[in-house]
């Protein structure tokens, strides 16, 4: 089983979508990351633009900075895909080893708890005075809270 910390730290948002990069899922499923692009690509209607898109060369380059590295000799030939929490789910349905669907349980698990996490964190700032007066502040004016430890934004 996959600890569900290990799969929390390997989320990063990507424009503002929290999202688990291909060679990290690999490596949850226990398979190649090749392996799972192939399968992703035989299976490319399952796969729109909101579960599954490429990084740019940008983007590659600033999560390789914050310590998203290649771990094969050579580095990588293309860049990476990031699936979103519903490119994981219908992941589920292309990869079916009892590896993947034992870690695509546990990573939907982590998915759900990090809603659960931002909702009570909503709930809590929406009661936070925003003025000596004590009026309360709206929803609207507060920055969405994450618990993702790397951001990139482009």
């Amino acid at each position: 089983m996959v600890p569900a910390e290990r799969i929390a730290r390997s989320i990063v948002v990507v424009r503002g979508r929290k999202v688990l990069l291909d060679a990290e899922l690999a490596t949850l499923y226990g398979v190649r990351t090749k392996a799972l692009v192939q399968a992703v690509k035989r299976n490319s209607g399952r796969f729109p633009a909101d579960f599954l898109f490429g990084l740019t060369p940008d983007e590659a380059t600033r999560l390789r900075s914050q310590s998203v590295t290649s771990k094969s000799r050579g580095g990588r030939r293309y860049l990476p895909y990031a699936f979103t929490e519903q490119g994981v789910a219908m992941l589920s349905s292309v990869l079916r080893s009892p590896r993947a669907i034992a870690a695509n349980i546990e990573i939907m698990r982590v998915f759900v708890k990090l809603r659960e996490v931002t909702a009570r964190s909503w709930k809590k700032r929406s009661m936070i005075p925003c003025h000596s007066s004590g009026s309360s502040c709206s929803a609207s004016s507060i920055e969405p809270f994450t618990s993702a430890k790397r951001t990139v934004t482009c």
